[in-house]
């Protein structure tokens, strides 16, 4: 078979391109030092001979990963997964450049047959019968044709008057509450009607979903509008609401069409289970609609491939009018990629595909209902469970979109946290946590896909969509049981850090008022605190700086130590400023022994920072006060001396006959005091040599396993466990048959000399009997007692002392 030169060197110009961009990616992985070469950020001249296709290629590949080089500690976004479905995508486009230079009878019969295709298989494919079809770039362009369509039909003079014959009969556009944002006032701006032409439905409140459309207060409001002389021209539904994923009652609805003469078109992800062999009624409805816009490029996976928008309608001269049609080969070119898409992939492949994403559905829900305090529910049930799973609605048993939420019962906390007077901002703060949930699931499995989305009545909440992510992504089954293990683990953190914000408020305010406790509902975490110098008479620009500089300090310190806590600054747009935000924390925190770590790590750097700044005042005083001893010294010695021992000669005659003792004594500064001291005591302690000060040494009542952190309460049974251990440990370091004493023991009363490292028994606290002041009896003693401890085995031991 003969395949045109031309043809076939676009597929393979198209292969090599696909080759030398994945050649760039796995070059890209490979290292940054090669990468340093090729940045080209800075736009330079055109070439005056030109580059080949091999250089444009590598251009075009480093401006892609360029933001990814520039922010190397940054993780990659997950790029599409281009199969070679999306090849054939691809090549579409290129292909569809090479025939619009056909000639122009070839390009009208070539162009007319891939439209005609296109739209065949379509219709088939998703049960729409005799449809028409519209391809375009823009997924709301299709809703927008339709309307002019509508208009055409129902003003039979619009053609020839245009818009003054709607002044006298204001069409209507009614629209559901849970449809996308902005589409109305699309619409509205793009035919150039007023906004007071679209009507909003609001959603069910007491019966059926939160999500679909009251049709009880539609028919009124259609009613209402019809008295008022206004004519209702076209209802928007939803098959797959944006956000929950939710079908509105199409039979209901087209029923309430034809008895006032509207249009009705029908939108959502839930439309790609038209293809599949079980569908459930309430989608089915959707094959009755007037028009539909489908979005198959992301269904299937495929790059770059327009949006469709079935339609029926008898009148072609009114759907050339609307746009609908065109007469320009060029514009039907943009079926191509699809057309070679759907062939690739065959009706098999395309339903394998959409039946993999509900499967996928499918299996997440079924493992919610398996996990611990999760529960699936419907929107009818009123009881709140942990975590609530929003898809079930009548029968929408194969729902492809799951949306759930973390929502945790004030009086279900645990026994290690108190929630009393935590419900004023309950709704914010777990809008916060799912909104963190959502973050964490799509960073820790980006393949999953799932996203964060706001509902009204809901909150905040998680979705998994994989209709419009698994072929992109290519999520399999692997990636949905590694969100469920993820997920279980989230929700414990979840709900451990949501039962002790309440403690760590109260702890704060027990600290008051040098820690302050900022409430901060917005933050998904135990919560936030400022440190508050009690800093008296200065101004509010000088306390200002000193809060700042100390808890800038605070949080490197906290940031440093050994701990699971994540300490930060907080959101980046936050209106609270000079605070220290801590994160997400388990169910073993000690909340009292953190907050008072805070407190005391901030009263240090508090007393550093006086003592810093005091410094230059304090040392200024000290030396004044030194010179005026040193000069009060001088005086006490020429009085004492007299004026002749001053004389050089005379002097040192005196001096030599009878030598005079000076009475100037020496004086050090103590900076920590601010004072100065005689240097009498340091010199008198080193004259006794040996003799040491004792000193306190501090004990730390809290006591850590090996390998725990800090803040972390020990399970059942460790404290007791810890001091056998300890007692174990000192037992091996001092040998078999030694008897020392462990920390918790008192040191002896009567003890004449300051500790000493004895070999084989540390710490030990000798017995002696001897003055405190003989040092020397009471060192043999010491010696003494030592040798009668210790086995004969050990006497080689005593020499290294």
């Amino acid at each position: 078979m003969m395949v045109d030169s031309t043809m076939a060197q676009v597929g393979k110009n198209l292969s090599e391109a696909m080759r030398i961009l994945g050649d760039g990616q796995r070059e890209l992985e490979a290292g940054t030092e090669r990468r340093r070469y090729s940045r080209t950020s800075i736009p330079g001249p055109l070439q005056g001979d030109g580059q080949d296709v091999a250089s444009i290629l590598h251009l075009v590949h480093n401006l892609i990963h360029e933001e990814e080089e520039e922010e190397e500690d940054m993780p990659s976004q997950q790029m599409q997964n281009v199969g070679e479905q999306g090849h054939m995508a691809l090549l579409g486009h290129s292909l569809a450049a090479y025939i619009s230079v056909l000639d122009r009878d070839r390009l009208r019969k070539l162009t007319t047959r891939i439209l005609s295709d296109t739209t065949l298989w379509l219709c088939r494919l998703f049960r729409y019968e005799n449809g028409s079809a519209y391809f375009h770039e823009d997924d709301r362009e299709g809703l927008v044709k339709v309307c002019r369509l509508v208009i055409n039909a129902r003003y039979e003079e619009y053609a020839s008057e245009g818009y003054t014959v709607l002044s006298s009969t204001q069409p209507v556009i009614y629209q559901s509450a849970s449809c996308r944002p902005g589409l109305g006032q699309h619409l509205c701006s793009q035919l150039g009607l007023p906004l007071s032409s679209l009507c909003t439905v609001p959603c069910n409140t007491i019966f059926g979903s939160q999500h679909q459309m009251d049709v009880a207060l539609l028919d009124k409001l259609i009613k209402e509008d019809v008295d008022a002389g206004k004519l209702p021209l076209l209802l928007i539904a939803n098959a797959g609401t944006p956000g929950a994923g939710h079908t509105d009652k199409l039979s209901r609805l087209k029923e309430l069409c034809d008895q006032y003469s509207m249009w009705l078109h029908v939108e959502g992800v839930n439309l790609a289970t038209l293809a599949l062999g079980q569908v459930s009624s309430a989608v089915m409805a959707a094959n009755r609609s007037d028009s539909m816009t489908l979005t198959p490029g992301l269904w299937l996976g495929l790059p770059a491939v327009t949006a469709v928008t079935l339609y029926r309608h008898e009148d072609p001269a009114l759907s050339l009018a609307a746009g609908l049609t065109s007469s320009q080969p060029v514009e039907k070119l943009r079926a191509l990629p699809l057309w070679l898409s759907l062939q690739y992939l065959g009706h098999n492949g395309i339903v394998h595909k959409i039946k993999h994403a509900t499967a996928l559905s499918q299996q997440l829900l079924e493992k919610l209902k398996t996990l611990a305090s999760i529960k699936t529910s419907d929107v009818l049930e009123t009881e709140i469970s942990l975590l609530e799973a929003l898809t079930m609605v009548e029968d929408e048993l194969n729902s492809p979109v799951v949306v759930f939420r973390f929502s945790q019962e004030m009086s279900a906390a645990s026994s290690g946290g108190s929630v009393e007077g935590y419900c004023a901002g309950e709704r914010e703060v777990l809008d916060s946590f799912n909104r963190w949930l959502g973050e964490q699931l799509a960073y820790l499995v980006p393949a999953s896909g799932v996203d964060v989305v706001e509902l009204e009545d809901e909150g905040t909440c998680v979705r998994f969509s994989p209709l419009l992510t698994a072929a992109v992504l290519g999520t399999q089954q692997g990636d949905v049981e590694a969100m469920v293990e993820r997920l279980s683990e989230l929700v414990s953190v979840l709900s451990s850090t949501m039962c002790l914000r309440q403690d760590f408020r109260e702890e704060a305010h027990r600290h008051s008022p040098s820690l302050r406790y900022v409430e901060d509902l917005s933050w998904p975490g135990l919560g936030a605190v400022r440190y508050e110098p009690q800093s008296e008479g200065a101004d509010e620009s000088k306390r200002k700086q000193e809060v700042q500089k100390v808890n800038s300090e605070l949080l490197r310190k906290l940031q440093e130590l050994d701990t699971d806590i994540s300490f930060s600054t907080g959101p980046d747009f936050g209106t609270e400023e000079d605070c220290i935000f801590l994160g997400m924390v388990t169910e073993d925190l000690d909340i009292s022994e953190l907050v008072d770590t805070i407190a005391a790590l901030g009263r240090d750097i508090e007393e550093s920072g006086r003592l810093l700044e005091n410094m230059t005042e304090v040392v200024r005083k000290g030396i004044l006060e030194a010179e005026q001893q040193l000069q009060k010294a001088n005086e006490e010695k020429l009085m004492e001396e007299g004026m002749l021992r001053q004389l050089p000669v005379v002097g040192s005659v005196l001096n030599w006959f009878s030598p005079v003792q000076s009475s100037i004594k020496g004086r050090t500064f103590n900076l920590a005091a601010g004072s100065l001291d005689s240097t009498e005591p340091t010199y008198s302690t080193k004259a006794q040599a040996g003799r040491l000060p004792l000193q306190d040494t501090p004990t730390s009542s809290a006591k850590r396993l090996p390998g725990q952190r800090l803040f972390r309460r020990s399970v059942a049974g460790s404290d007791s466990h810890s001091e056998t251990s300890s007692v174990e440990q000192a037992e091996e370091t001092t040998g078999e048959g030694d008897a020392a004493p462990t920390a918790a023991d008192p040191p002896p009363a009567s003890l004449p000399v300051p500790e000493t490292d004895l070999p084989g028994a540390p710490g030990v606290a000798p017995e002696s009997t001897g003055e405190s002041s003989k040092l020397a009896p009471a060192q043999e003693e010491v010696d003494l007692a030592s040798e009668q401890r210790h086995p004969e085995g050990q006497e080689a031991d005593q020499s290294s002392r």
